[in-house]
């Protein structure tokens, strides 16, 4: 798995098993009971794969599948690695706020200039804005960064379930 793509925040991925995905969804289950380095939880075809509230720091990655049918004998997997949804709420939260901020301070600031008024705190304040966006992504980077030692240990761990049955057929990232 390659996530050298500085640009993808949340890396996914696709792959087709030779396999039905009942099966897989069932070996996911029976995972939870025979190991507990990690928390897997199945809703229908999803599986969520997480790491135990000890061992999870603020930017601890989770691994969310979605396996679907394609025919009686195979299926293919939708794989998506992120944050916990709270922290990307957040996140993504903070990134729209920035965004409001910079649109009301850009009317504020166009107000000001056809009033023939001082603008520069307005635009300093637009700028400062530019400067938090791109604090935001670098603080996503360095903390996708720093997981990357986590998602290469939740990919091992799919790997393992997966892989006790034929190989894949296809498989790759999805930009």
């Amino acid at each position: 798995m390659s996530t050298t793509n500085t640009i993808v925040l949340r890396p996914r991925f696709k792959m087709e098993l030779k396999r039905d995905n009942e099966s897989v969804l069932k070996e996911f289950e029976m995972a939870k009971f025979t190991q507990n380095n990690f928390i897997i939880t199945r809703i229908d075809d999803h599986v969520f794969i997480k790491y135990p509230k000890h061992k999870q720091h603020f930017w601890s990655p989770q691994l969310h599948l979605e396996i679907n049918e394609i025919s009686s004998n195979s299926c293919l997997v939708y794989g998506l690695f992120g944050p916990n949804p709270t922290v990307w709420t957040l996140f993504m939260f903070l990134h729209f706020m920035v965004a409001g901020l910079f649109i009301a301070f850009s009317i504020w600031a166009y107000t000001n200039w056809r009033l023939h008024s001082n603008y520069a705190l307005q635009v300093s304040l637009m700028l400062f804005m530019v400067i938090a966006w791109f604090v935001l992504y670098f603080a996503g980077s360095i903390g996708k960064a720093s997981s990357k030692k986590d998602m290469h240990e939740l990919q091992e761990f799919m790997d393992s379930i997966i892989k006790n049955k034929p190989q894949f057929e296809q498989s790759g990232f999805i930009d």
